[in-house]
């Protein structure tokens, strides 16, 4: 029987899916006065944490402090709720410094959820977007699969894993969402109806284990720092978590390869049953021992999964063999001899939308007042999810408020910026992830200063509060004056510093010079200045002490990357028409013509961003705005 429609309430933005991205697209978007829906299959799966139970790392540590910057929900969601905190590259320059977090899963869902449910202007709703509602061009709402039609102003969708999903476990294979939830077939539909390109992806999890059958005496220990760190800057330091959990690291080995390759027969990433494409920087076991067969042993990490549960993730064991065989796997490994699995590994196919299709703003060039974000895009992992959901729910949220500026993060601004220009500029042919390779400004877009780069736009959306940006004003103001005081203050080469220089190695003074030149020597630190300066009228914070360090000891670098901003910023201010004709254009190579109609770049800085489009190509472009731009004026 089918299930009769009727109209329902009408909001001014309605987001789909209440993961990572959800989650954070629907908070923006009420957080900025909206009347928003937030539409999930299983209320018990918000935020959930359906592969690691883990938030951080290389990259993606970046961006969850941007999101937090920005008024963002993830970072202080996962200072509520870690077992362990993890500063990661301690040894290496501040560009490649990241935070790395285990969480409590279900504490962290728990959480997320009942941020929720408190916010303003946010209802959180059970139910199934089944097709979009389309008027003119623009989508309008969304039809429920109760029949209930919600319309809006703006929608976001973030169904993620779901969207057609398909758990595959060896020659096993049923319709399903991440974790056994059910999956979300007919909005796939309804895309392909509007005209959409999808394409399959494919992603997959390890099995977990019984963690009281773990022999953790042969494993090592992974512990959490001692020193206190946060995601949020707004976290205090007197909230510290005292008793973290830690992680235990263990190796495959000869005999797990042999009962790996003896298999690849029922494994369904080589037998072809699995038709999506999977993440290269996040392959499974099995993948792994066939591309890199010279190697004997891969690092596992034993994750757990909560203070309440006895489940531990194995870390690097992703598989879809089938169940017995993954049962063999993990008894060949140091310290899961005897490990009772929990639950099996499983690989999972989806939809995702072609990113090509995608403005800046993550608004749909398909369908106006459209958004879509998290893995629907084509990217993988939580923290790239969130940040996308943070940006689209912001974009939709001004569209709703019918404010035409949109809010768009450039490659400068933000890791959020070099992922969303990467998706929609060169799309992907893979799960994307996030790597500080694939930032160019990786120096000036670190861990420490997302919120000198960012906060103050929050606080320009509503998305800051008031007595937050006046903290980070107050912040910036003590960085700035110590910064002047040092350079106005002068150390004199006498016993004592030329003492101190040699003890650590360094070459003694002949001249005096300004405390800020001393610094910048790399054997010297902040509190070493201070033994032959008088100390600030007020004793510093040690974020604000971090800055002064950085700015003074890669000034030269950090000088040269924002002369290459500038540079980029003078180019992104050449904006191409929207109703530009790539058929009229004399001179295009074919590549390059194809790739402009396609993409459709919005400014000569993206269009020289996409592969197979040559300097050549961009100056004729150039010179075709251009005079068409004279011919308009002196016309």
């Amino acid at each position: 029987m089918e299930v009769r429609e009727y109209d329902a309430q009408n909001y001014d933005v309605i987001v789909v899916g209440a993961g990572h991205a959800g989650s954070e697209a629907a908070l923006a978007a009420a957080r900025m006065g909206n009347e928003t829906l937030l539409l999930t299959i299983n209320l018990d799966m918000v935020a959930f944490m359906p592969c690691n139970p883990s938030v951080g790392g290389p990259a993606k540590g970046i961006v969850v402090r941007e999101i937090d910057a920005l008024g963002g929900e993830m970072a202080h969601n996962i200072d509520k709720t870690y077992v362990q905190m993890r500063m990661l590259n301690t040894g290496k320059g501040p560009a490649v410094r990241a935070l790395r977090a285990q969480a409590d899963k279900h504490a962290y869902h728990q959480a997320m959820k009942d941020t929720i449910e408190n916010q303003p202007h946010l209802t959180l709703r059970q139910g199934t977007a089944d097709r979009l509602l389309v008027e003119d061009g623009a989508c309008v709402g969304i039809v429920a699969n109760t029949g209930a039609r919600y319309h809006a102003k703006s929608v976001v969708l973030a169904a993620g894993t779901a969207s057609r999903g398909k758990i595959i476990i060896g020659e096993l294979m049923y319709a399903s969402g991440p974790n056994n939830s059910q999956p979300s077939n007919k909005l796939s539909l309804s895309l392909l109806d509007e005209g959409f390109k999808l394409r399959r992806f494919k992603t997959g999890t390890p099995p977990r284990v019984d963690g009281t059958t773990i022999d953790y005496s042969v494993t090592e220990e992974q512990p959490g720092d001692k020193e206190v760190n946060h995601f949020s800057y707004d976290t205090p330091d007197s909230i510290y978590l005292k008793d973290q959990i830690s992680c235990w690291l263990t190796y495959t080995n000869p005999t797990t390869h042999k009962i790996i390759r003896d298999n690849l027969d029922r494994a369904p990433m080589f037998s072809g049953v699995i038709e999506g494409v999977g993440p290269r920087y996040c392959p499974s076991i099995e993948d792994k021992v066939v591309r890199f067969a010279d190697k004997d042993h891969h690092q596992l990490f034993l994750e757990p999964e909560g203070r309440n549960t006895e489940e531990w993730y194995v870390q690097g064991f992703s598989t879809s063999m089938p169940e017995e065989v993954q049962q063999q796997m993990l008894h060949s490994v140091a310290g899961l001899e005897h490990a009772q699995m929990m639950r099996p590994g499983y690989a999972i196919e989806y939809d995702v939308v072609e990113p090509y299709q995608l403005r800046p703003t993550l608004e749909t060039k398909v369908l106006r007042n459209l958004f879509t974000a998290g893995q629907m895009n084509g990217t993988s992992g939580y923290e790239e999810a969130a940040g996308q959901g943070l940006l689209a729910g912001i974009n939709a949220g001004l569209r709703a408020k019918g404010i035409e500026e949109p809010f768009i993060l450039k490659r400068s601004d933000a890791y959020i910026g070099v992922m969303v220009d990467d998706l929609v500029t060169k799309g992907t042919n893979e799960p994307y992830r996030l790597l500080t390779s694939r930032a160019e400004y990786r120096l000036i877009l670190r861990h420490d200063n997302a919120d000198l780069r960012l906060t103050e736009r929050g606080h320009e959306l509503g998305l800051i509060s008031d007595a937050r940006y006046a903290k980070f004003l107050a912040k910036k103001a003590a960085i700035e004056n110590e910064l002047a005081r040092l350079n106005s203050v002068r150390i004199k080469p006498n016993d004592a510093v030329n003492a101190f220089l040699t003890s650590k190695g360094g070459t003694p003074l002949k001249d005096g010079v300004l405390a800020s030149e001393f610094l910048r020597r790399p054997e010297v630190t902040y509190a070493d200045v201070l033994q032959f300066i008088p100390a600030p009228a007020e004793p510093l914070d040690r974020r604000v002490i971090e800055q002064i360090e950085i700015q003074l000891k890669y000034a030269g670098y950090i000088k040269k990357a924002e002369e290459r901003v500038a540079r980029l910023k003078r180019m992104e201010a050449k904006h191409i028409p929207d109703n530009i004709d790539y058929d009229a254009i004399n001179g295009l190579a074919t590549e390059a013509h194809q790739k402009l109609k396609k993409i459709q770049p919005e400014t000569i800085a993206q269009a020289t961003r996409i592969s197979g489009v040559n300097p050549a190509d961009i100056a004729i472009l150039s010179v075709y705005i251009e005079q068409g731009r004279i011919a308009k004026v002196t016309g």
